[in-house]
């Protein structure tokens, strides 16, 4: 029966070759992206090529760029952890509240948030425009898993070393920040690959990027050299950040072998500062929800009935469920081969197989629609302009959020649980579909959401390669707003806001739960 039970074992850790093929598959779907970056570059020549990045456009827009992420990360990291701190560790009236309004921009597309800011103050533009925008939309990506650490700390190590005379300025700088890092470094990360990959937003306040400028090279010279060139220096950026990143996070561990102590750190009392604060908490919620709902609901009441043309709107509206629905399913169904190798092998290739898919998806919209675009067109143009590419597309761009929930939840289901089921004669795919599948159905629902809510509110890539017909939710606000109806583009910022707050709510809670509240 041992001998039985090993030779079980066995065959559940390692990958059977449908699971391997389908990985290899995935793997060779996230390099193309970076083959038709590399391949441009040699078939336009290396001296044209030298001639399109090194010039003075690039160098502008370079500069657009870092200023943009140099001045915005750092914003968001001081702001997002300053927030988690006031909630999670002070006596602030009303904490219990403040945490889900700190995670509530995240259901705001950027691109919405720079209509409701452009429409409140027309004159905005330029690298504070961006910065202003990126930093209301973007700082819950710091604030939530700063939160989720603080709450995670072991106040013992806090009260030791305000026992040995530390003040709290000390003992937030010595011993809470170092413990925050990687939810800094994470935060941060996320933050400048959204930057670098964002387009909508900064276009309205007239702030030209990589992608703005990629994406106007493809308007009017449909993928020629010039845009293929920037988006080569752009997936140089986005590695240039991913190492950086990798770097500073270090091999340090931050995992401590005890349980600690099974309590709540005791919060701060505020006393005069308590005014102060609720007025900093009450300014950055009315910046990152209250002006772009406020600007909805005007420019609603400004446009009356007749903007809600229920014949558009269901269109759109139906057309962005379809479309998202899809890709959630099969994006969810691709993370899963990928994360039992993840979570099951400690080999090279499944450090491998889950990499590529990082770094696929931290390239922009923009260059992946462009590398589907070429390809479909140079060897397979039956595929041009259909669903089918659209959502490969997303797959490629959205497999990792899909990949961190499935990987979750496949960690927790036990080994054992599978050996007794094919210990009992079940097959492979008997077991899964019973035992396995079952066990993960929240966190693969959980993914599920995430990627249908990213698919939703998704606008480069749907711009370049949606069928001729195609109205989703952001096309149609897209469209109108470019064409300055702002008041007609109103019910579909509506609507995409409303479709993203249970899954941002789904996120607020999750990360709680992680943390053991």
């Amino acid at each position: 029966m041992a001998v039985r039970t090993a030779v079980v074992s066995s065959r559940i850790g390692r990958p059977g070759p449908l699971v391997t093929t389908v990985a290899l598959l995935l793997v060779a779907a996230t390099f193309v992206p970076l083959g038709y970056i590399v391949s441009t570059i040699f078939s336009t020549g290396l001296d044209q090529a030298a001639d399109l990045v090194f010039r003075p456009r690039v160098g502008e827009l370079l500069r657009n760029t870092a200023g943009l992420v140099v001045l915005t990360v750092p914003i968001c990291v001081v702001l997002g952890v300053g927030l988690a701190w006031v909630v999670e560790r002070t006596a602030v009236p009303g904490a219990a509240w403040w945490g889900p309004v700190f995670a509530a921009p995240l259901a705001v597309p950027a691109f919405v948030n720079s209509y409701g800011w452009v429409s409140a103050f027309p004159t905005m533009h330029g690298l504070p425009a961006g910065v202003v925008i990126s930093t209301m939309s973007y700082f819950p990506l710091v604030y939530l898993p700063a939160a989720a650490t603080l709450r995670r700390l072991d106040p013992s190590v806090e009260e030791s070393a305000r026992a040995l005379g530390s003040g709290p300025v000390a003992v937030f700088l010595r011993i809470v920040l170092p413990q925050l890092r990687l939810a800094i470094l994470g935060g941060g990360l996320l933050i400048s690959l959204h930057l670098l990959a964002e387009y909508g937003a900064f276009v309205m306040v007239r702030f030209d990027t990589f992608t703005t400028a990629i994406f106007e090279q493809y308007q009017s010279s449909f993928a020629g050299p010039a845009g293929s060139m920037l988006a080569g220096v752009l997936v140089l950026c986005c590695l240039a950040l991913l190492a950086g990143e990798a770097a500073a996070r270090g091999s340090a561990r931050y995992a401590r072998i005890g349980s600690g102590a099974p309590r709540a750190a005791a919060r701060v009392r505020l006393g005069f500062g308590t005014i102060p604060v609720l007025v900093a908490l009450t300014a950055v919620t009315a910046g990152a929800l209250g002006v772009p709902l406020w600007t909805i609901v005007r420019w609603l009441r400004s446009g009356g009935a007749k903007v809600w043309d229920l014949g558009e709107i269901g269109q759109a509206l139906g057309q962005t469920v379809a479309l998202a629905a899809m890709a959630a399913l099969i994006t969810t169904l691709c993370a899963f081969p990928v994360a039992w190798i993840a979570v099951r092998s400690t080999s090279a290739f499944a450090r491998i197989v889950e990499g590529a898919n990082y770094i696929t998806s931290s390239l922009p919209g923009i260059v992946i629609a462009l590398a589907m675009v070429t390809v479909t067109i140079r060897w397979a143009p039956p595929l041009y302009q259909t669903v089918t590419m659209v959502v490969a597309a997303y797959v490629l761009m959205f497999l990792p959020r899909a990949l961190v929930s499935v990987r979750a939840g496949l960690a927790q289901v036990p080994i054992g649980l599978e050996e007794v089921s094919r210990s009992l004669g079940q097959s492979g795919v008997a077991t899964f579909l019973r035992v396995t599948l079952r066990l993960s159905a929240p966190a693969a629902a959980s993914a599920g959401a995430l990627v249908f809510v990213a698919v939703a509110t998704e606008l480069t890539a749907t711009l370049l390669l949606a069928p001729s017909g195609t109205r989703t939710l952001a096309m149609r606000f897209w469209s109108l707003s470019g064409e300055l109806d702002y008041a007609a583009a109103a019910p579909y910022a509506l609507l995409m806001i409303v479709a993203a707050v249970p899954v941002t709510y789904l996120l607020f809670t999750q990360s709680r739960k992680a943390a053991g509240v």
